[in-house]
Parts: structure tokens; sequence; C-alpha cells
């Protein structure tokens, strides 16, 4: 498979480089030339295969030529080996739930296929790679995890200061080995442009082998595509799916749409966001306009401009009135989250946290002002005991914490506090 730079300045690289690479030298994001289409005959099957063999089927689609089946099915297994849930809230709602993984967000997904594929491709070379990953939460702590202990590979992870929860926070900095936190003061706009700087300076390039682990990087994109075809496979009907995804930097969304592209039909998808709202807006007044972003609740969506848009702007060629077709974008107020909190633990029994609620509220407006009966997913993002102070404090109740979180919070924080000037961030990452 071969991949073009959304800014169109670059040459095409292969799948490996594109992965080891990130972001393409003319700081344009990476694109399949052609997106593979899969057979009939899977979709047939697919209710029949579980996670890991729908995952081994559309993988295989991408990969064939650049890592062994045997290899690719052995990376599927090791990363994915925690459970998917789709549960069944009332006739007509559902909710996808990502966050079984070892640092309970769906971010596992993505980080651990990542890094055992970047291990893959360096394994029989000499090559030291460095990761650089601007995290708004939940990134972070599962790239830290994913890629923990993996040998020739060193991660640096930029988070924005006081703005992640207490446990985020510890997942992020108490890992040691390998991973390695700074703590920016500033937002994750900050973050994430120290680190796109990162990857066109001459100097630090010339010192390191740099490599991305954000959802710039395609090998974040195409393992979230897996869990679209997933959840279809057991909705056991043939009526159009609405998926309604929590939107931060826009990578779940675009790989929903991968998954689209490649053969998923009568799919629909809610980009729900709190109020930094540019791409709802976009899709109403077809005008992309980035401003500086908000602090919500729902920390890890505070993303005023989203990388990966660039690259739903490349799947619909610009044209709004046909991205309008597939996505529907609506905003949400912190005074609606908590209210949507409250509402579905009252009406189903069911905790979710901020970015889920979100969701939960994307799908739950798309429902109201459609005249037919439409069948819906939300995308619950994170456990709610990730931000245990918000969810105990709305619903008045206590929340035991999982054992997989529990073991992070008597851990001592180490990171290292960096101004957002990217003179600074330079200067460490050359010493």
């Amino acid at each position: 498979m071969m991949l073009y730079s959304t800014s169109k300045k670059s040459s095409s690289v292969s799948l490996k480089q594109a992965v080891l690479k990130g972001l393409a030298s003319d700081g344009g994001l990476f694109m399949p030339k052609k997106f593979p289409v899969i057979s009939d005959d899977f979709f047939n099957r697919m209710a029949k295969m579980s996670f890991n063999d729908i995952s081994f089927e559309v993988a295989k689609s991408f990969f064939a030529g650049d890592i062994a089946k045997s290899d690719l099915r052995k990376i599927i297994d090791e990363a994915f080996n925690f459970e998917i849930v789709l549960k069944k809230l009332d006739d007509r709602l559902f909710v996808l739930e990502l966050f079984h993984g070892p640092t309970l967000a769906f971010k596992d997904f993505a980080a651990r296929f990542m890094a055992r594929a970047m291990a893959y491709y360096i394994k029989n070379s000499n090559k030291e790679l460095t990761i650089l990953v601007a995290t708004s939460g939940d990134t972070g702590s599962a790239v830290a995890s994913g890629f923990l202990k993996v040998p020739g590979i060193s991660v640096v992870i930029l988070y924005p200061s006081q703005r992640v929860s207490m446990l985020q926070e510890k997942q992020l900095t108490t890992m040691g080995n390998n991973i390695t936190a700074l703590e920016i003061k500033g937002n994750f706009d900050d973050c994430q442009g120290l680190v796109k700087k990162a990857f066109l300076d001459k100097d630090i390039n010339r010192k390191l082998t740099l490599a991305s682990a954000n959802s710039i990087n395609i090998a974040r994109l195409i393992p979230q595509s897996f869990y679209y075809f997933y959840a279809c496979s057991r909705m056991n009907n043939k009526k159009q799916t609405v998926f309604s995804v929590p939107c931060g930097n826009f990578g779940n969304l675009t790989a929903g749409l991968i998954a689209k592209r490649m053969g998923l039909a009568n799919t629909k998808f809610i980009a729900a966001t709190n109020i930094n709202d540019v791409v709802p807006k976009y899709l109403k007044t077809g005008i992309f306009k980035p401003r500086r972003a908000k602090s919500t609740l729902s920390n890890a969506m505070d993303i005023s401009n989203p990388s990966n848009f660039a690259r739903i702007l490349e799947l619909y060629k610009n044209d709004v009135k046909k991205m309008r077709n597939d996505v529907v974008g609506f905003s949400f107020s912190d005074r609606q989250t908590l209210h949507a909190i409250r509402e579905a633990y009252n009406n189903y029994g069911y905790i979710i946290e901020p970015h889920t609620a979100v969701a939960y509220l994307g799908l739950k407006h798309y429902q109201k002002i459609n005249t037919r009966p439409v069948d819906g997913i939300f995308l619950a993002a994170a456990h709610p005991a990730k931000f245990l102070d918000i969810v105990e404090k709305t619903l008045k109740i206590k929340i035991d914490l999982p054992k997989k979180l529990k073991k992070y919070a008597g851990r001592n924080k180490r990171a290292v506090l960096l101004s957002n000037n990217f003179k600074d961030f330079k200067e460490y990452l050359l010493r």
C-alpha cells in the first residue's frame, strides 16, 4: 500500500514508512492512495466472527505484503487481549464500551496495535525510535502502557499542565523505564504544535529518529476502524446504524469514515463535541475557523484545531455537502454534560463519564430530531472511574476504583515542567 501527504508536497511512501515516520515531511498527514474494499463474503460471515477475527481480516487488507499473516495475527492477538462490549440500553439505544483495556480508555486499541507494529518494523534494524506524543488525557497513558519496555523505542509524552484528571496524570507520569512525561505550560493545541514543529526541525531530525503515536499516525486509525465493523456485526439488522463519536482530535471519527469507505455500508456518524465546536460549525456553515481551545469537563476533547480534520476533508475532497451525507455535528455545554450523566444513570442505571456523556447527548439529540426511528450506538470512551470526582459528585454515589487504576493512585508523579516555547522543547530534546 502506498500513501500520500494531505499537503501534496512530498513523495508517496510505503505503509511501513508512513507508520515509522508518522508525519509527512511537508507537514501533511498520510492517506492511502487507494482504500482497500472488503469482500461481500467477509460481511456475510462477520456476525459469527470474534473481534480478533474481524480485526485480522480488516488488517490484512491494509498490511498485505507488509507484514506476514502469521505475524499480523500475533500482533492482533497480543494487542487485543481484553474484551469489547456492546450493551443494549433500550430498543434503539446501544453503547459500545471501549474501555476494558489496561488503561481503561479506547486509546488502548490503537496504542497497543501500533506499538507492536512498530516493534515488528524495526526488530531487524539498529534503528532507535523516539516517539513524540501530545495528549489531552487518555492518549498519553495508552501510549505509555502500549510502548512500555518495547526494545529500541523511547517515548516522550507532552501533556497540558493542570488540564488532565489526577488519575490520567498518574498514568502518564509514573511508568518510568523508556517513558518520559513533559508537563507543558499551556493547552493541548500547544502540545500538539510543539510535536509538529519537532518533526519539521532539521537539527532535531539529524540527532533523533522521530515517530509519532498521536492520531496523526495512520497506524492509530487502522485499528480504531476494527471496532466499527465489530459493532455493526452485532446489531443484527439491515437498517442504518448511527454512531455517535465523542470528538477531540477526530481520529476516532476518521477511523469510522475509513471503515465506511472500505465497505461498511448503512452507517452514519455524529461528530459530538463539547463547546470546542469548530467542526460542528463547519458542517453547518462550510467555514472552518479554529480558535483557542476552552477548558471543559470533557478535557480530552478540548481541541480547537483537530489534526485529523485534514484527513476528513481529503476523504470528501473539501466538499461539505458530500460530508453532510455521512456526518452531522452537535456540540454540548458542561451543564448539558452533567445532565446527561444524571439522565443515563436515572433512566438506564448506566454510569458514564463526561466524554461518553457528550456522545450520549449527540445520539439522543439526533434521535429526537429525526422523524423516523433511529438505531444508534454511542461510544464509551473511558471508564467512569477515570473521572471519579466529577461522576461521584454528579451522581452522589461512591464508585469503586478498578484494580487497573488503583495501582497508579499511590505512585509518585515524575514529570519535567516546560514552557510552551518551542525553543525550550527543542533544547530539551537535543540534550
